[in-house]
């Protein structure tokens, strides 16, 4: 088999006839060099000699990978709609959904792992959890979860502390998308738009009107209500991704507490209950159908009626 030489743009390139295909490369950017496969597939370290923690380690780190793009992608639409680039904020909040419809399949990965499987190596983990993923929580304050005291766990990285702080104190998501709310004419308090950003956010009964007026004439608001459906979206999955990992850690562990010291699967379920965009979700229980449809209840009274007689409250 022959390899002509070349020289490209100073790159000194080559050429072969491989399987019937004309294959080329040169000295320049390869595969490897591009992706850093050496370095990637290096960074499996087992702290033990089970073979069933190469499984542990790997499921963790691409799902690590998956939020670095997640965060990747949020930062993204943020700045799409600080430009009022609706089009383009829908775009990538479509690709983070996509991203967490993966990410929730991959929870049947590490689902393999019998719980005798993970006791072989549970115990060379010492105290190492996934509490400690700055990443996890950089996603949660950029969607609008922020929690302060949950920065004190990596107070030994200075450098993972410090961005950590920085997302915790900027707008997030759900504060770019009522300021858009704003922009758009509605009427959004102000110590909404303007508060400190570290704090956890608060629900307003003005911002659930908002919504709600998006939500009872799609019509005449259509490029912010099919954004609702988007961002809304993204909390359904995410939702599904938390419940995923909570049921994955009671097949495996059952009710024993993390290596981390927290309390395991209990603490998984009430993360179920913590909302990123709560008056997008809240607004939901105060819809009723438009008078022509004439198929369903007319206010939340009849609704509250059709579930006393056993109906289905969808309707169904």
């Amino acid at each position: 088999m022959s390899i002509k030489k070349t020289i490209v743009d100073g790159v000194e390139t080559f050429e072969a006839e491989i399987d019937g295909e004309t294959i080329q490369w040169d000295r320049g950017l390869s595969y490897a060099r591009h992706l850093q496969t050496e370095a990637l597939l290096n960074a499996q370290v087992p702290v033990s000699d089970k073979p069933d923690e190469m499984l542990f380690i790997i499921m963790h780190q691409t799902m690590e990978l998956w939020i670095k793009l997640c965060i990747h992608e949020a930062d993204q639409a943020m700045e799409a709609l600080r430009a009022d680039k609706l089009g383009k904020a829908e775009k990538t909040l479509d690709r983070i959904a996509t991203i967490l419809r993966h990410m929730i399949h991959s929870w049947e990965v590490l689902a393999t792992l019998s719980p005798h499987d993970f006791l072989t190596f549970r115990g060379f983990l010492r105290k190492a959890s996934g509490f400690q993923s700055h990443q996890y929580r950089a996603l949660e304050f950029c969607l609008g979860l922020k929690r302060a005291d949950l920065v004190l766990v990596h107070n030994d990285d200075a450098e993972k502390r410090a961005e950590l702080e920085r997302v915790l104190h900027a707008p997030s998501l759900y504060d770019e998308l009522l300021r858009l709310l704003a922009r758009r004419g509605f009427e959004i308090p102000a110590d909404t738009l303007e508060r400190d950003f570290s704090q956890g956010y608060v629900p307003s009964d003005e911002v659930e009107d908002a919504w709600l007026a998006i939500y009872t004439s799609p019509g005449e608001n259509w490029d912010l209500y099919t954004l609702a459906e988007k961002v809304t979206a993204v909390e359904y999955y995410f939702q599904e991704w938390r419940f995923k990992h909570m049921k994955t850690v009671s097949r495996v562990i059952g009710h024993k507490t993390g290596t981390g010291g927290s309390s395991g699967v209990n603490y998984l379920v009430k993360a179920l209950d913590l909302p990123f965009f709560p008056e997008l979700w809240a607004m939901r229980t105060r819809m009723s159908a438009p008078k022509e449809g004439g198929n369903y209840a007319d206010d939340a009274a009849k609704d509250e009626g059709a579930k006393d007689e056993g109906g289905c409250p969808l309707g169904h």
